[in-house]
Order: structure tokens, then C-alpha cells, then sequence
């Protein structure tokens, strides 16, 4: 048995889910996470990919959806088949996080591994990786782990974690058990967590041994902890696709959180590392001006190779991937998104809302452009 807890160590990487506040730049063919949203010449992807490495080396899984295989390994040339995990249809996170924790398990029962999203932005990249260094030292002591991130505003759009006393962890000294985990607040009750400082953004970080993340599952989605089971026993063999296609479409939908971590949580089995990294996860148009300042004389955050853009008196952002002129004169914090086949015009203050125009579109079939 390997005694080192980073030599158990494995990642995985869930790329799901279209990011339907940033339509109509990510579609259900070319989410988010395939897209350079930071203007560093690099996708979320191969970034979250490029922080993980060092830690793991090539023990790097990552669960997608089958439309995106060709995408993912161009990304991620390096990517071996059987660490690839195709989804047929998507089926939340609980599925996705315990599958990979199933293969992982039935090819080495020891493993430690860590759940890290796809389309999340993080800074310095040292200081998330020694947190993950934490975190797995304190999974090795039988905990599921979770990276909360300290709260910078009192935000509405998160769920959040309530740490407890601190744990005596070698190798893992900002380690602390979990009280709860909390759903989306309001604004006022938002603050008070701001003020209290053991509150912290649940970023759906976490580390556990494979073990225990399937013991919860077994234990509180019995359906779903049966079918990931069978599809891993035969990951490795020749029945590999023949099982995932007649298992996978009737699992069970429900996010680890609910699943796994809540429960877990509720019987002391949680433990959580602070985050005291920068974090994102550009889940609208605001967030990408956040994450790419507009120059001082133009005030305008502007992406998209060869994008024309005039503005006067005017700020906001503008992402354009055509070669149309878009000019902006006496109009504040405005987003614009210029794609061949559809135009979003909206404020940062509802950049938010773009989830509702996709359900509306997608409600009145105009799923060509969705």
C-alpha cells in the first residue's frame, strides 16, 4: 500500500453543464469550458488541467459529455482513453463525481481522489495547489474535503460552508471539521455570513478517499451507487460501452452535494481547507469583465480575435466573434455578445437574467441556436 497520501492521489475534472448565462458565446455544443473567457490565450479547461498536473502527473480523469470528445482531446492531447468518461446524456454531478470515484476505486481501492470543475478561474496557482496539498493530507485521515472559498462580497449566488473547531491534521494546519452546509442565502442573511468569518463559498471542491465518497453514495442513493458500480467493473474490459449505454440513461439525477457532502456532513465526516486563492467561476458576463479590466481610456472590456469595436462615452462588455462593427457612444456598463447567428444585448446588472431568455428560446423551439 502506497503510504504517501499524494502518491494516492488522483484528479478528476467534471466538464458539464452549457453555462446558459454566458449564451450565446457558450451553446450546448461548445460550452464554457472550451472557451478562453480570461484573454490569456489559454481555455478553462486546459487551465484547470495545467494547475492539477503537478500534483497528480497523468492521473487525470475527466467526465464530459460525448459531444465534446474531439474538443476535450484536442484540449487535452494527453488525455489517456480510458481516464476519458463520456457521459450519453447528463445526469448532474452525483453521477459524474461517483462514477470516476468508482473506476478509481475498482482499479486501486486506496485512492484519494479530487473533484476540480472545468470552468473555474483561480490565482495564484501556488496557492491552490499547497490548499490541495492540504486537503488531500487531511482525506488521508478518513474525511470528505472541501475547499471553501473566503467570501470577498456578500454574494446571493453561491451556497456556503460553515466551518467548525480545527483539526490536528500533519501536514494540513488551516484543517477544520464542517458544521453545515447552506443553501443560496438572501442578501441580508448573505451579510451576516460575511461578518461572521466562519462562513465560506461551497466552489464544489472536493477530496476524499474513493471509499468513503462511494459509501455515502451507497448509503444515500442506493439506485445510483448500484449503477455506477456496474458500469465501473466493466470500464476496463471489452463490455465497457455496451454497459455504460444500457446503465447510464436510467441513474438517478441529483448533485453531490445533496448526495454525498450535506449528508456526510451531518455525521461529522466533512472537513473543509480555506481557500485563500482567487476564485471565479465566470458564471455570467460580469464575471468577464471582473476577470479581464477594461483599459482606463477605453473603459470597455473587449474580446474576440479581430473584434471591431468603437465606443465613446460608453463602457461595458463587448465579445464578438464576427467582423461586424459594433459601436457603443453615451451608454454605461452595457453587454454585448455578437455571434453570426444571434445578438445578446443586456447591462451587467442583468447579465444574470440570460438564463431566462435560453429557457424561453429553448420553450419555443429555437433550439438551433441554443
Amino acid at each position: 500500500m502506497n503510504t504517501d497520501p499524494l502518491g494516492r492521489f488522483h484528479c478528476v475534472i467534471p466538464a458539464g453543464g452549457v453555462g446558459t448565462r454566458l449564451w450565446p458565446l457558450s451553446r450546448a455544443a461548445a460550452p464554457k469550458f472550451l472557451h478562453d473567457l480570461t484573454g490569456s490565450g489559454t481555455t478553462l479547461i486546459r487551465a484547470t488541467y495545467d494547475r492539477l498536473a503537478p500534483l497528480v502527473g497523468d492521473r487525470v480523469m475527466v467526465v464530459t459529455g460525448q459531444a465534446h470528445r474531439l474538443a476535450v482531446l484536442g484540449q487535452l492531447p494527453e488525455l489517456d482513453d480510458h481516464n476519458l468518461v463520456l457521459e450519453s446524456e447528463p445526469k448532474d454531478s452525483a453521477a459524474a463525481i461517483g462514477l470516476a470515484a468508482a473506476i478509481l476505486h475498482r482499479r486501486d481501492p486506496e485512492t484519494i481522489m479530487g473533484s476540480f470543475a472545468a470552468d473555474q478561474v483561480i490565482g495564484p496557482v501556488d496557492v491552490f495547489q499547497q490548499a490541495v496539498r492540504e486537503a488531500v493530507c487531511t482525506a488521508a485521515t478518513g474525511k470528505i474535503v472541501t475547499i471553501g472559498i473566503r467570501p470577498t462580497v456578500a454574494s446571493t449566488a453561491f451556497g456556503y460552508i460553515r466551518r467548525g473547531e480545527r483539526l490536528d491534521v500533519p501536514g494540513a494546519p488551516s484543517a477544520t471539521h464542517v458544521v453545515e452546509f447552506v443553501e443560496k442565502p438572501d442578501e441580508e442573511v448573505a451579510r451576516g455570513y460575511v461578518e461572521n468569518g466562519d462562513y465560506f463559498w461551497n466552489a464544489g471542491m472536493f477530496v476524499a478517499p474513493v471509499s468513503l465518497m462511494l459509501a455515502h453514495l451507497e448509503r444515500n442513493e442506493p439506485e445510483l451507487h448500484a449503477g455506477i458500480v456496474e458500469i465501473a467493473e466493466a470500464w476496463d474490459t471489452a463490455g465497457r460501452d455496451e454497459t455504460m449505454d444500457r446503465v447510464w440513461p436510467g441513474l438517478p439525477k441529483i448533485a453531490i452535494d445533496y448526495a454525498v457532502a450535506e449528508p456526510a456532513a451531518a455525521v461529522g465526516d466533512v472537513a473543509m481547507i480555506p481557500g485563500l486563492f482567487t476564485w471565479d467561476d465566470v458564471g455570467d458576463f460580469a464575471a468577464i469583465g471582473r476577470l479581464n479590466p477594461a483599459s482606463e481610456n477605453s473603459r470597455m472590456t473587449v474580446l474576440g480575435e479581430g473584434a471591431r469595436v468603437y465606443s465613446d462615452r460608453a463602457s461595458g462588455v463587448v465579445v464578438s466573434d464576427t467582423k461586424r462593427v459594433i459601436a457603443l457612444i453615451g451608454i454605461e456598463d452595457v453587454v454585448i455578445v455578437d455571434t453570426p447567428d444571434a445578438l445578446l444585448v443586456t447591462t451587467k446588472e442583468h447579465a444574470q437574467s440570460v438564463k431566462e431568455a435560453v429557457a424561453a428560446l429553448k420553450a419555443s423551439g429555437d433550439v438551433d441556436v441554443l
